[in-house]
């Protein structure tokens, strides 16, 4: 779900989790980060939904957060597609199915065993199809 930058975490994350008590039944916990208040705690448990946040270390120095690498592994990916790189959506509604097209490519590439996007192996390169 894409919501617009001006739209706060709590407000968002309540918006989050009507989409998940509607759209994925199944869905029991979710992880956040620091910045949700207890609202979306209190009402992601109205909906059955264990909300569950991922506070971050009082030691000094790096630490890798737990789940953290979730987010970051997926927005690496999406990196990898050019429109993405930028923000060049005016839409939030814009910016999703752009999103959706990048997790679309990088599902099918997992289930066809292709990790990356390669042109050394394209029969048409190589001369083999005209």
């Amino acid at each position: 779900m894409v919501t617009a930058a001006s739209v706060q975490d709590s407000a968002g994350g309540k918006q989050v989790l009507d989409h998940l008590a509607a759209e994925h039944p199944s869905v029991s916990t979710t992880w956040v980060d620091g910045g949700y208040n207890t609202s979306v705690i209190s009402y992601g448990a109205q909906r059955d939904i264990e909300v569950d946040v991922v506070k971050r270390p009082t030691s000094k120095g790096f630490h890798v957060l737990p789940r953290r690498w979730v987010v970051e592994r997926t927005l690496g990916w999406l990196m990898q597609h050019r429109r993405l790189v930028r923000d060049y959506e005016a839409l939030p509604r814009r910016s999703r199915t752009m999103t959706l097209w990048a997790m679309t490519n990088i599902m099918s590439r997992s289930l066809a065993g292709e990790s990356t996007q390669t042109w050394r192996n394209d029969p048409r390169k190589m001369g083999i199809i005209a």
